[in-house]
Parts: C-alpha cells; sequence; structure tokens
C-alpha cells in the first residue's frame, strides 16, 4: 500500500529540473564550443598569420589567463547577484568577443595577433562565472543522490560540443574561411543567452515547479533558497562565516579541497589538450585535412560524452547502494583517470584507426573521471558557493594557460607530438594520485565564524 503512494506522488511530481540540467547542458556545449574555435581556425589561421607553434601557444592560452584570474570574482558576482542574471549576461558578452574574432584577418599580421590575445583574453573574463554557476544551479536545484549525474550530464556538454560542432565548424572552414567559424558560433551564443534568460529561474520563483517536486529536491539536501530574492531570506538566510577573503583562507587550508583542487588542475591538462592542440596533431602529426580532423574528433568526443554520462550514473549508484559518498565520486574519478594515461599509447602505433582508437579510450576515461563538478556541489560551504566553485575553477584552468603553453614549447624543442602525449598522460596519473591520497573524505566544508 505504501509503494502505491509512493508511486502515486512520483507520478504527481513535475520534472522541472531535468529541463534545467538540460539547459545546463546545451549552454555548457556552445560554451566549449566558443572555446575550441581557435583550435578547429587555427591551422588555416596560423598559416594567414604566420605563427609558429609557440606564439600558437601563446594565444591559445589567452583565454586562460583572464579565465583563471577571474573566477573569484566571478564567484562573488554569483553569490552577490544570483546565477540567472549573471550567467545570461556571461553568455551573452563572451558570445559578442568571439564573433568579434572573425574580424581579426583586416589587420596586419603583428597587431592581427595582438588583437586575437585580446579577444581571447576577453572571451575568458566573460566566460568566468558559468562553472561555478553551474554548480550552484545544481546545488539548488537537485537532491544529493541525483547530484552526481546531474553535474556529469551538464560537464558531458565539452565533449557534446565536439561531437556536434567539430565537424560543423571545420565545414565552415573548409566551404567559407576560418573568419566564418567565429562569426557562425557567436551569433549561436547570443541566442543561447536570450533563451536563458526567458526559461531559467530558482526552484522558489520557477512557475512549472509544482509542491511534490520543490519538497522532493528540497528534504533531499538541494539548495533551494540559494538564489532566492534577498527579501524572501532574511529570516532563512546562513549566517555569514566571516568576509569572502576569509572564506578563501579556509578553503585553501583545507587539506580535502587542495587534493580536490590539484586533481582538477590535472584533469582539465587533458580538457585543454583536446581544446587546443588535438585537431592540430591530426593535421600535423597524422596528415588530416582540417575537414578530416574535424569528422575524425567526433569519435573521442562521443566517447567522452558518453562517459561522462556514465561517471554520474556510476557514482550516484555506488552513493546509493554504499551509503558512502567518498567511494562514490573517488572510485570513478580514480578508474576514470588510470583509463586516461592510454592517451600514451599514441606514440607507439602508426594506424589512423588505432591513434582514434586510443584517443577514444582516453577521453572516454577522461569523461568517466570529470566528476569535479559533483564534489564542489557536495562539498562547497553554503554561504560561499560561488566564491568556492570559482577557487575550484581557479585552480582547475590554471591549466588552460599552462597546457597550451608547455605543448608548444615541446613541439618547438622536438618537432613532434610524443612529449604532449607524455605530459598529458602524467597528468592524469597525477589526478589519480591527488584523490586516492590527498584529498580524504568528501564532505561539506563547515566555515568558521571568524572572532
Amino acid at each position: 500500500m505504501m509503494s502505491a503512494v509512493v508511486s502515486a506522488a512520483d507520478v504527481r511530481r513535475s520534472r522541472v529540473r531535468l529541463f534545467i540540467v538540460t539547459m545546463l547542458f546545451l549552454v555548457t556545449t556552445v560554451n566549449y564550443a566558443d572555446r575550441a574555435t581557435l583550435s578547429i581556425a587555427g591551422p588555416a589561421l596560423s598559416k594567414e598569420l604566420h605563427l609558429d607553434p609557440v606564439a600558437m601557444g601563446y594565444i591559445f592560452s589567452a583565454f586562460g589567463w583572464s579565465y583563471v584570474i577571474a573566477q573569484v570574482p566571478g564567484g562573488w558576482l554569483l553569490d552577490r547577484y544570483g546565477s540567472r542574471l549573471v550567467y545570461a549576461f556571461s553568455i551573452i558578452v563572451w558570445s559578442l568577443f568571439t564573433m568579434m574574432q572573425g574580424w581579426v584577418g583586416i589587420f596586419s599580421a603583428g597587431t592581427a595577433i595582438v588583437v586575437l590575445f585580446a579577444l581571447r583574453f576577453l572571451v575568458g573574463i566573460a566566460e568566468a562565472p558559468s562553472f561555478p554557476a553551474n554548480a550552484r544551479i545544481v546545488a539548488a536545484w537537485f537532491p544529493g543522490n541525483e547530484r552526481g549525474t546531474a553535474s556529469a550530464f551538464f560537464n558531458s556538454g565539452q565533449y557534446f560540443a565536439t561531437v556536434i560542432f567539430a565537424p560543423l565548424m571545420g565545414w565552415i572552414a573548409h566551404a567559407y574561411g576560418w573568419r566564418f567559424v567565429f562569426f557562425a558560433m557567436g551569433a549561436l551564443g547570443i541566442v543561447m543567452g536570450l533563451v536563458w534568460i526567458k526559461t531559467i529561474y530558482g526552484p522558489k520563483e520557477h512557475p512549472g515547479i509544482n509542491e511534490a517536486e520543490f519538497d522532493y529536491i528540497k528534504e533531499g539536501g538541494a539548495l533551494v533558497d540559494l538564489d532566492a530574492p534577498r527579501d524572501d531570506l532574511k529570516q532563512e538566510r546562513v549566517p555569514e562565516a566571516g568576509s569572502g577573503w576569509d572564506h578563501i583562507r579556509q578553503l585553501l587550508s583545507n587539506r580535502m579541497m587542495l587534493g580536490v583542487y590539484l586533481g582538477q588542475y590535472c584533469i582539465n591538462t587533458l580538457t585543454y589538450f583536446f581544446l587546443t592542440w588535438f585537431p592540430v596533431y591530426l593535421v600535423k602529426e597524422r596528415g588530416l585535412s582540417i575537414l578530416q580532423a574535424g569528422f575524425v574528433a567526433t569519435l573521442p568526443a562521443l566517447c567522452g560524452f558518453i562517459g561522462g554520462v556514465l561517471g554520474g550514473i556510476i557514482s550516484d549508484a555506488i552513493l546509493r547502494s554504499t551509503g558512502s559518498l567518498t567511494m562514490a565520486r573517488k572510485i570513478p574519478i580514480v578508474g576514470g583517470m588510470l583509463l586516461s594515461m592510454s592517451i600514451i599509447a599514441c606514440n607507439y602505433v602508426d594506424g589512423q584507426a588505432l591513434v582514434v582508437g586510443f584517443m577514444a579510450l582516453a577521453f572516454f576515461g577522461k569523461g568517466i573521471g570529470a566528476l569535479g563538478w559533483a564534489v564542489v556541489s557536495d562539498t562547497s560551504p553554503k554561504e560561499a558557493g560561488g566564491v568556492s566553485g570559482g577557487l575550484f575553477n581557479t585552480f582547475g584552468n590554471l591549466s588552460s594557460i599552462t597546457t597550451p603553453i608547455v605543448i608548444g614549447y615541446i613541439l618547438a624543442a622536438t618537432g613532434s607530438f610524443n612529449g604532449a602525449l607524455l605530459f598529458v598522460g602524467a597528468n592524469a596519473l597525477v589526478a589519480a594520485f591527488a584523490y586516492l591520497v590527498v584529498v580524504g573524505k568528501i564532505e561539506r566544508v563547515v566555515l568558521k565564524r571568524s572572532s
């Protein structure tokens, strides 16, 4: 009889949170497609502007410098003004700067390099709030036992971006020229920003949520008050535990969080190899055309997408069966990172099919292990979710600076990608070590009130 009552309640419960995470997935897909525009346009652009590998490495890194610098300020903006409005502004502004990159060819070569670096730098600033906002929205909309799947699903947008947009951008570059890659993706992002502002609300304000779903997510641990209007929170808001700088100090002195930061830095090294040098690797090292590279890149990306969704499902299944958040998050992350080391095998095979196969296996493992944002949703202090996500993304995206530059110097010194793939594989090993040895028990950080 009780099961029949529960079943009836399930039927009545709305499913607005599924729409919310689908929107996060779509925005993340566009986000990563915009980051990857330069890698697709890169071979033709570098030829036209006469760029060597080191120069390309620094231009690839321009996004990372500002993205990292703006993480904590972006997190503060989210905590101060809420995810909905800050994210909408972020999407539209980064899309405008993406579109503007299509015009760098009107300048002389030296000026074009400076302008391109500056525009990529501005894209990084504009995108900075995106992933901390994703984590805040998941924390607000999803109970603890669904958070891993939700986080893995939106995070898998980074792979789906390549599945959908790498062939499309490759075709646009081949048929119309590299400039139109930036024009098309910028326009798409502006449309996505307008759709976002019309459809996204917090749990307390969303017109589509019913009481059954609201109670379900709240009782399951969702932070439903996270983005509620401030007037509604006067009685419910968690007391401030010190200033923003004190929050940062406490997070940086927490061993668990330091291990998570180190792990995310190394995991993102794989991401930024894929977003920057991978298409160049296919063209320069494996002899493909840019059109072929766009299509070939879809298989590793599709495997990364499948692994990303599967990693979240596995994690939440472990959580339900064991009740251990630590096991639920660590098992997929460590296993996935060890599997990602298969990227090194590409150095020892010649056939294109084998190369693509090992790349696909590596990115499948990376997808399974990409649960860092679920960990952020699990561990962030209630009163500093945006700052916590920003700090996590600051450390994680230092690799967006170091990866393209280090690989650029390796290529300039050796003329080969072999050392680059060893570098990427070594980072996967360090990520596994960080979660196995440094992180310890995974639990929500409770900030101490300053005296």
